[in-house]
């Protein structure tokens, strides 16, 4: 009886699991929707930057037959091109001060918002952090190279009223304090959106955690460092890498201002590679020093992702 009872006895056995084929046929009218985004993409995003990382290789300007030269692109960067070594200094500066920036004044903005009571004023303050947000970028750089104007700019006038005329320069013309004043254009250094992903951090953490560090006497400056930074090492990390890529990739605001001159003073690769591009005609060149800007920032990115520790990692 026991025997024919197991010989009846019904063998379970896991479902086949559906291939990404048959899901893909299965579900083919969503996919027909989409297929025209992942067209478009491939056509207008995807295949231009592999493009330009092939081309790198090659010696390659427009309306000449490309031949490929191997790492001669590159070789010729960091021994011929003084230009280019020069550059990696300057944004090297711009960058490291991009990420201190971001990681200390909006926090400081953001620990005060946090510190407020009244809801109201809260709500106030991060609707005056949110609003500039809406304003063009480019209406921000073109009111500093205002401000920064050497005859009419308001940051020499400022200086003249207040008995300082000897430190008036042509600020975006002397090469010895261009490069300082477009680093430090945008103060004082506050970004809407920096804030707001600080406050959003601030805000996570639970009130039974605040209240317990207040019965414990870690108030001020020691709750902000013992409870608030440990806490909010996310948000850290986020705005870290935003601000090395931002920084590595900028160039907008060179070209605007000063197009990496007065000489080379304020140049950065960004604003190298448009130069050889656009203007020479060296896409070949070009592609070169963007595959190098790509593994830098990739490089950097891994070891912020690999170092920098949150509560979730």
């Amino acid at each position: 009886m026991a025997t024919a009872t197991a010989s009846t006895t019904a063998v379970v056995r896991a479902p086949k699991k559906e291939t990404l084929w048959r899901r893909i046929v299965r579900y083919k009218h969503a996919y027909a929707m989409i297929a025209i985004t992942f067209i478009l993409l491939m056509f207008f995003n995807y295949y231009p930057a592999f493009m330009g990382l092939y081309r790198a290789f090659f010696n390659y300007d427009v309306g000449l037959k490309p031949e490929f030269i191997g790492f001669g692109n590159f070789v010729k960067l960091f021994t011929v091109d003084k230009t280019f070594i020069k550059s990696l200094g300057n944004v090297a500066i711009f960058t490291i001060w991009r990420v201190i920036s971001a990681m200390i004044f909006p926090f400081l903005a953001a620990e005060l918002i946090f510190g407020l009571t009244n809801a109201k004023h809260k709500y106030g303050y991060r609707l005056a952090m949110i609003i500039p947000i809406v304003v063009p970028g480019m209406v921000s750089i073109l009111l500093w190279q205002f401000i920064y104007d050497g005859v009419n700019g308001l940051l020499n006038a400022l200086l003249g009223a207040v008995g300082l005329a000897s430190l008036q320069h042509a600020w975006l013309g002397d090469p010895s304090v261009a490069l300082g004043a477009v680093t430090l254009m945008g103060f004082p250094w506050v970004g809407g959106t920096n804030v707001l992903i600080y406050l959003a951090g601030l805000q996570g953490i639970t009130n039974e955690i605040v209240d317990s560090a207040k019965i414990d006497g870690c108030t001020g400056f020691r709750r902000v460092w013992y409870i608030d930074i440990p806490l909010i090492r996310g948000q850290f990390k986020l705005l870290i890498v935003l601000s090395i890529m931002g920084g590595l990739q900028g160039w907008s605001t060179i070209f605007v201002m000063t197009k990496g001159g007065p000489g080379t003073a304020t140049m950065v690769p960004g604003m190298w590679l448009y130069n050889n591009a656009f203007q020479w005609n060296k896409m070949g060149y070009a592609s070169a020093i963007g595959l190098f800007m790509f593994v830098i920032i990739m490089t950097l990115t891994i070891v912020n992702m690999k170092f920098i520790k949150t509560s979730e990692s």
